[in-house]
C-alpha cells in the first residue's frame, strides 16, 4: 500500500513541476513581434509643449524679445501679446503666427523662436513604466533609440524580466500596436542587435521576474 501511494505521489509531482515549468516558459514568452529596429521618420518636426522654455527674438526690437516659459494651459504671453496658444505648434509655426499678431502694431516684424527647455507635448513623451530604475516620462528627440531611453532612467532594477518587456506604440490611423523588446539582452548583456528605435508616444513597459 505504502509503494503504491509513493508511486501514485511521485507521479503527481512530476506532473506538477512539469505543469510548472509549462507556465513560467510561457510567462517568459512574449506573445507579441519584435519591435522594428528602425522607426524613426526624417520629416519629424518638434512639437512644443507646456514646460518648454521658449526665446522669442524680434528682428530690431530688442523690447519685444522675451525667453518665456510655456504655461500649463500651453498659451504664452508678453509684450503686446496676451494668451496666444504656443502647445501644439512647432517653432516656425509659432514665429508666424507671432509675426501676424505684431504686424498689427509693427511694419513686416519678422520673429525667431528657439526652444531652449524640452519638455514637449503629453502624446509625444517617452514613458517608462514598471522595473526601471527611475520610472518616467521623457521628452522625445529625434532619432531616439531604446538604449538611450535605458540610460536615461539609470538601467533595469534587479527584479526586472527584461527580455519580456514591451514598448506600446500609439498609431493616430489606427489601433495601437505592441511590441517585444530585449532589455536584458541589451542592457546586461551587451546585445546592441536589441536596440531599436523608438517613436513619439511610446510606453515602455518593463513586468517584474516571475523568479
Amino acid at each position: 500500500m505504502l509503494k503504491r501511494l509513493n508511486a501514485v505521489f511521485g507521479v503527481v509531482l512530476r506532473w506538477l513541476v512539469a505543469a510548472a515549468t509549462a507556465a513560467l516558459v510561457a510567462g517568459c514568452a512574449s506573445s507579441f513581434p519584435p519591435a522594428p529596429v528602425s522607426a524613426a521618420s526624417s520629416d519629424y518636426r518638434y512639437i512644443i509643449g507646456p514646460g518648454d522654455n521658449v526665446n522669442i527674438v524680434v528682428w530690431r526690437n530688442p523690447e519685444l524679445s522675451m525667453s518665456v516659459p510655456v504655461r500649463p494651459d500651453g498659451l504664452i504671453a508678453g509684450p503686446l501679446i496676451e494668451d496666444m496658444q504656443a502647445m501644439g505648434k512647432t517653432p516656425t509655426a509659432l514665429a508666424r503666427d507671432m509675426e501676424k499678431a505684431l504686424g498689427t502694431f509693427i511694419r513686416d516684424p519678422i520673429v525667431t523662436v528657439i526652444v531652449t527647455g524640452f519638455v514637449g507635448t503629453q502624446a509625444e513623451q517617452i514613458r517608462v513604466i514598471g522595473e526601471a530604475a527611475k520610472p518616467q516620462s521623457l521628452p522625445y528627440r529625434q532619432n531616439m533609440t531604446l538604449l538611450d531611453v535605458m540610460i536615461a532612467v539609470g538601467g533595469l532594477t534587479d527584479f526586472a524580466d527584461g527580455n519580456r518587456a514591451t514598448v506600446l506604440r500609439t498609431n493616430p490611423e489606427g489601433p495601437s500596436q505592441q511590441y517585444s523588446v530585449r532589455l536584458t539582452d541589451l542592457i546586461r548583456r551587451g546585445d546592441v542587435s536589441a536596440n531599436v528605435d523608438m517613436k513619439p508616444g511610446d510606453v515602455l513597459i518593463i513586468p517584474q521576474s516571475w523568479f
